[in-house]
């Protein structure tokens, strides 16, 4: 057997405001806007450049939604973006206005930061040992 997660669902504010800072301010890919008219709604879809799992930019449709916009895991880390070179993306984010909420460290898992997303929501920048 074969599975692997194809998408997240990331609860936004307003659909082109998220796609112009994943797109822009991180560098990501858009893959997919696409209107469905049965739901009312936009099938958005970005990823890092690379691949990988992608996120689905889910615009809150309701006021409960809208309570968990950059607080869906709680206050934790959610997203953990790796790269293939940590001083390169970290000061590439930080020229770009990337509010970094813990400075670059070493672990032993490799050397990792973490920032927040447009809405508050926790990243963690890693380039992993």
């Amino acid at each position: 057997m074969s599975q692997t997660i194809a998408h997240i669902a990331l609860v936004v504010r307003d659909y082109d405001e998220a796609i112009a800072w994943y797109r822009d301010v991180l560098g990501f890919e858009l893959v997919a806007d696409e209107y469905q008219p049965e739901q009312d709604k936009r099938w958005v879809v970005v990823r890092p450049p690379g691949g990988g799992t992608s996120l689905l930019l889910a615009r809150a449709s309701t006021d409960n939604q809208a309570e968990f916009i950059g607080n869906q895991a709680g206050g934790r880390v959610m997203m953990f973006l790796q790269t293939d070179n940590f001083d390169r993306d970290y000061q590439s984010y930080r020229d770009r206005g990337v509010r970094f909420v813990r400075p670059p460290t070493v672990q032993p898992y490799g050397k990792v930061a973490v920032f927040e997303d447009l809405y508050g929501t926790k990243w963690d920048l890693i380039q992993f040992s």
